[in-house]
């Protein structure tokens, strides 16, 4: 047995490397990777033009009898005349019609109305009604109180029975 001290590394360095990692290999490698870009732009391009020239290929031939048919019949030119379309044309301005929709459920959501003014039934907008709830909170049952559920069995029409729960 020996008192002598032995360094962690047989090296004597102290567990850590005492020189970094050359700058010519960070640049060969970010070189590469440059170069792999490239070449997988070129191969993904080349392979949607081959993909593009075969649906064009595919495409069912053009009725002879028509004479001004565009080229590419997949896209319609914005000169077009609309009158072309036969009806009922389900949607003409997808966009547009999706907008006037959202805008009408905001006005909706965003609006007091009333739905039934001879019954006293009104809409108010989402905002106040959660800020009524967080206010007086939600409507609670007390624990023993009878329950009012319809029932629509043979010789029932929608008549209420109190059930206890």
């Amino acid at each position: 047995m020996s008192n002598e001290i032995h360094p962690a590394t047989p090296a004597g360095n102290g567990g850590y490397e005492r020189s970094d990692i050359g700058a010519r290999a960070v640049l060969y490698f970010l070189a590469g990777l440059a170069v792999a870009g490239v070449l997988a732009y070129f191969v993904v391009d080349g392979l949607y033009h081959f993909l593009d020239k075969r649906s064009e290929a595919e495409q069912a031939p053009v009725n002879p009898l028509v004479t001004n048919a565009p080229a590419d019949t997949r896209r319609i030119p914005k000169d077009y005349p609309q009158g072309a379309f036969p009806n009922p044309k389900l949607e003409e301005d997808e966009r547009g019609q999706l907008n006037d929709i959202r805008l009408k459920e905001e006005q909706t959501l965003s609006t007091y109305d009333y739905i039934d003014k001879n019954a006293g039934t009104v809409r108010i907008p989402i905002d106040r009604a959660m800020d009524l709830i967080a206010q007086r909170g939600l409507p609670t049952r007390a624990k023993g109180a009878p329950e009012s559920v319809p029932v629509n069995g043979p010789g029932g029409s929608g008549s209420a029975k109190l059930v206890a729960k």
